[in-house]
């Protein structure tokens, strides 16, 4: 089944980098929790280490179970390879640092999550790594923020909580006529739209939230395209172009010629995860594999809740704006990085009556979860202004779409009318 060319995501998700144990005939991925592994003979180790061949050498830097997640993103999002990581900013810090170094700058979109926004802004920052922050409504500002030490582009699909829909091929397109690289973060929108086919690079994604869909892990993943031709852009892309002492002065973009067009998450394999220890775990990784088989099923259902969640709210008196794509004057975009008209779950709304009511909406919340997560199965609900992104500045908390009237929600599989009921009752005790 593995070697069969089904490109169907549903079926590369349920499919893709297994079939059975071959020892045992067990159809479900084992939980490999082991931290080392037996090598063949004093050859086999040599060339692992050398990485003359690819293999298991210490749970830290690859496993078998997060080896088969890894290959299902991957075939899902239609990269070349994956790297599982702790947790979704770790996939973040890791995509960024692989290619920027200390003196480095990378631009990135305003349109972003709280704690991704707090660790361009600062922790980056303190590392040495400039984020240059522009408005991506105009896509020309990410031409005209780079420089020759520019490393790469940084935004969101649908962003977490803005929800103004990134404009894929336009920046992508910029990038590579100066070598580089769009790195995006679709963790908002799995299976409704594919950012490679737009011309992204590399994918990152919080796999705690749509793809693991129970709230029951932490985990991220970078999926490398294979689609950027590092080694065309030596002086704008030093990182993988000139030999890396952490890796007794490997080239990346030349030794992974062997292997395919793994350069980038060759990199970020054998020396940040080897160095920086962001490992997931192999029983987080056994449970992100169970929610991604089902995430289309979860993704259709939870779009088609927040499509009339949205309608309902629209139409409330107490609520003066309603933003989800739907709603937005942007159809060209919808369409065009859409296609399956589905839009996601995020739903952003203002109250009329400001903070207070807000905290009243919250807390007469019944079905819904006031948790600060995403993607799951279940209603949640957040004030992100008090929370999410409570340590950005009030100005810098508007460039990312977020007001102090501000409610988000993440609409579930339950009953519509179930969500809707509990909704309008939160909206009557304001």
């Amino acid at each position: 089944m593995t070697n069969l060319n089904f490109k169907n995501e549903e079926t590369q998700a349920i499919h893709a980098g297994w079939r059975a144990d071959t020892s045992t005939n067990s159809v479900a991925v084992p939980i490999y929790q082991t931290t080392s592994y037996q090598f063949n003979d004093a050859n086999h180790a040599e060339n692992l280490f050398a990485l003359k061949e690819l293999g298991n050498i210490y749970t830290r830097i690859m496993n078998p179970t997060c080896d088969v997640l890894e290959k299902r993103i991957s075939a899902f999002e239609g990269g070349v390879a994956g790297l599982a990581v702790s947790s979704g900013q770790a996939a973040t810090a890791l995509a960024i640092q692989n290619v920027a170094r200390n003196g480095d700058n990378i631009i990135s979109s305003t349109d972003i999550y709280g704690g991704t926004w707090n660790l361009f802004s600062n922790t980056l920052k303190d590392q040495g790594i400039e984020v240059r922050f522009v408005d991506p409504s105009n896509p020309e500002n990410f031409r005209n923020a780079s420089d020759k030490k520019t490393r790469a582009y940084f935004g969101e699909t649908l962003p977490n909580p803005k929800l103004d829909i990134f404009p894929i091929e336009e920046i992508s397109t910029i990038g590579r006529g100066i070598g580089i690289p769009l790195i995006l973060d679709n963790t908002a929108a799995p299976f409704i739209c594919k950012p490679f086919s737009h011309g992204a690079s590399i994918v990152v994604h919080s796999t705690t939230k749509f793809i693991g869909g129970q709230g029951s892990a932490i985990g991220g993943v970078i999926i490398d395209g294979g689609n950027f031709q590092w080694e065309s852009f030596k002086e704008q892309q030093p990182a993988l172009n000139l030999p890396d002492p952490s890796y007794h002065g490997t080239i990346w973009s030349e030794a992974a010629k062997p292997l395919g067009p793994i350069a980038y998450i060759l990199k970020a394999r054998t020396t940040l995860l080897r160095d920086l220890g962001y490992a997931m775990s192999p029983f987080n990784a056994f449970q992100f594999i169970q929610g991604l088989e089902t995430l289309s099923l979860r993704i259709e259902r939870q779009s088609k809740n927040a499509l009339k969640v949205a309608s309902f709210l629209n139409s409330h008196d107490k609520i003066s704006k309603v933003i989800y794509p739907t709603l937005k004057n942007n159809s060209k975009a919808r369409d065009k990085y859409f296609t399956k008209n589905l839009f996601g779950n995020l739903i952003g709304f203002h109250l009329k009556d400001g903070y207070k009511a807000c905290k009243k909406f919250i807390n007469n919340l019944q079905l819904f979860y006031h948790v600060a997560n995403i993607g799951d199965v279940r209603s949640l609900a957040i004030h992100p202004s008090s929370t999410t992104h409570s340590q950005l500045s009030l100005e810098d908390q508007e460039k990312a779409g977020v007001f102090k009237n501000y409610i988000r929600l993440s609409v579930g599989i339950e009953h519509e009318d179930d969500i809707i009921l509990d909704i309008k009752n939160a909206l009557e005790k304001i």
